[in-house]
């Protein structure tokens, strides 16, 4: 019946709701099926996702978040509502909620997030910087003077930051990531095997056989989809070389980036990060090969998080305990602003 503080990781692919005393209770995908005509909500998370591409006429199923940020804003106002009501239930007091936003977001980007949260049932909405959320959920201290280097690759925005002292020192937001992957497979495949394939067959072969390092040995995969010649289904097979071929434009843009934060960065810092290594998270991170990769590129020794899919959840989580002590560090964005319902 009383309030719960609640942590929201808003992913472009995944939203991870984290309840204060219970931990991660929801991972769902950031899909919505709606009734065109109606405009009457029919599925959220799992349900639709499972929609995607497969829908008649007068159903349409979404992502409502594109690029890490929000793309329809009145969608993703209803599915927040929706995901809030699933963890909460009835409440008489209404919960104060942390959502995690990319570190580069603008400040109309930063506004839609905030009264999306509001309209959404909350009593206060506090953001918090992704790689902010991602270090304390790696279980690094950030409030120590040390150099931290967090490279957090999630499905629309890769977040690379320089952390010391609790704030941000350098940092890059690009919107290349995880989708970035996905659209390179099915150009990749048009292009060489004449086959159009879905959204989700692509991040299939992303997960299974997908690399940016060459693997020690080959691996491939059987996929089905409908050749442009025929218009008929075509079932073929893809190694993972062909993977690693598909995947160097976007590899070589997130290296580039993470070298232009190094570049910037003050020179103690980058001691620190020298000795503490680069810590990568978030679910992009997980194609094979991307910490052998950056390692290769900087000379720095690079390691993926534990559960890195969920560090940026955990760490809302972790942030939510010290909600009043963090009111003027990491929690509010740069601006430090808090929107309470008057």
């Amino acid at each position: 019946m009383f309030t719960s503080d609640i942590g929201i990781d808003l992913g472009t692919a995944t939203i991870l709701v984290y309840v204060k005393g219970k931990g991660i209770v929801l991972r769902e995908p950031s899909v919505v099926a709606l009734n065109k005509d109606t405009g009457r909500m029919l599925a959220v998370g799992s349900e639709a996702q499972k929609m995607l591409g497969r829908t008649p006429g007068n159903i349409v199923a979404i992502r409502p978040l594109r690029d890490g940020v929000i793309s329809d804003y009145e969608v993703t106002q209803r599915m927040i509502k929706e995901f809030i009501k699933k963890v909460c239930g009835f409440r008489i007091v209404k919960p104060r909620i942390i959502i995690c936003v990319p570190s580069g977001i603008t400040e109309v980007e930063e506004r839609a997030v905030f009264d999306a949260g509001l309209q959404a049932g909350a009593r206060q909405v506090y953001l918090i910087e992704e790689p902010v959320a991602a270090a304390i959920g790696a279980g690094i201290d950030i409030s120590k003077p040390n150099g931290n280097m967090i490279v957090d690759i999630g499905g629309g925005t890769t977040d690379i930051a320089v952390i010391s002292l609790g704030g941000i020192v350098e940092s890059s937001s690009i919107k290349i990531a995880g989708d970035r992957f996905d659209e390179a497979i099915i150009k990749y495949i048009k292009r060489k095997h004449n086959v159009l394939i879905g959204e989700r067959t692509a991040e299939e072969l992303k997960i299974k056989i997908g690399c940016v390092y060459p693997r020690p040995e080959e691996i491939s995969m059987d996929v089905k989809g409908r050749c442009l010649m025929t218009g008929l289904p075509k079932v073929f097979m893809v190694s993972s070389s062909e993977i690693l071929e598909a995947f160097e434009e976007v590899s070589v843009n997130i290296i580039e980036a993470v070298h232009s934060v190094m570049e910037r960065t003050p020179p103690e810092l980058v001691a620190d990060i020298s000795t503490n290594g680069i810590t990568m998270t978030g679910g992009g991170c997980l194609v094979y090969g991307f910490d052998k990769l950056i390692s290769s590129h900087t000379g720095i020794e690079t390691h993926i998080a534990d559960d890195a899919v969920s560090c940026v959840a955990y760490g809302t989580g972790k942030a939510l305990d010290n909600i009043m002590m963090m009111q003027e560090g990491s929690i509010n964005i740069s601006r430090k602003r808090q929107i309470q319902r008057m």
